[in-house]
């Protein structure tokens, strides 16, 4: 009996062992290929092409003809913020050039409390533009993409005839549109909030934009670019988690 019970505790031991050994094989393949590929995403950082890859995103099926009859902006993380406030100058911008289109502002709260409210911000914000109240429509019930126009489409009659803008960041633009269209909308249009950007030369003085190699410590690519390609490059990778999710959902 007690040979019998050791032989057990061995072969517990071996497996145990055994398991160890295969977990720390896949730990090593695991941190090897995620070694390469944060080594990929760095020197892809010292190029443009993150900044594409964000462009795309944001101009693949933004395009649109025809003057909207609603123009759709989509709510940020609060308000005040930086994607907030963009999104308001865009929407104000849109809303002066389509003077005959209603503005929708799609962000969850609580009616209770609309007065403090987030989407009532970005109202505040984009009606200091001159943008008349009466225009403004809420959608305030949906909390992803895909019931943000679900609720939209409850909101506007006969959705087969009418065009909608999307306003809303460039990576977030292209599940936007395609969301809303798998909902019934058939004539969708986007207008991505991309930010300008300033002048490199800027950041430089005179001296030094007359040198062709720069000192590390004032290259504008280590100091700025590369970083904000590192960005891109993070917003990317997570909207195409998005996508993909979108995608399996049957959503897009």
């Amino acid at each position: 009996m007690a040979i019998f019970t050791l032989e057990i505790i061995y072969d517990m031991i071996k497996s145990l062992k055994y398991f160890y050994l295969k977990t720390l094989v896949m730990l090593k393949y695991l941190f090897i290929t995620l070694g390469i590929i944060f080594f990929i995403l760095l020197l892809l950082s010292f190029t443009s092409q993150p900044f594409w890859a964000y462009h795309w995103l944001g101009t693949h099926k933004s395009n649109f003809e025809s003057d909207p009859h609603y123009i759709v902006v989509m709510g940020a993380g609060g308000m005040p913020s930086p994607e907030g406030l963009m999104r308001c100058f865009y929407a104000a911008q849109a809303a002066n050039q389509y003077p005959n289109s209603e503005v929708i502002i799609a962000m969850p709260t609580l009616i209770d409390f609309f007065e403090i409210s987030h989407p009532y911000r970005m109202f505040r914000e984009i009606h200091y533009k001159g943008i008349d109240s009466t225009r403004f429509l809420f959608e305030i019930h949906g909390t992803n993409t895909r019931t943000q126009a679900l609720e939209i489409a409850k909101m506007i009659p006969n959705i087969d005839n009418v065009s909608i803008v999307i306003i809303t960041s460039p990576e977030h633009m292209l599940r936007s549109v395609l969301t809303f269209e798998k909902v019934g909308f058939r004539e969708v249009g986007g207008i991505p909030t991309f930010e300008d950007v300033l002048d490199e030369d800027l950041l430089l003085d005179e001296a030094e934009r007359k040198l062709k190699i720069k000192s590390l410590a004032r290259n504008v690519t280590m100091r700025y670019n590369m970083w904000n390609y590192i960005k891109y490059e993070i917003l990317v990778i997570r909207e195409v988690m998005a996508l993909t999710f979108y995608w399996l959902r049957g959503w897009v």
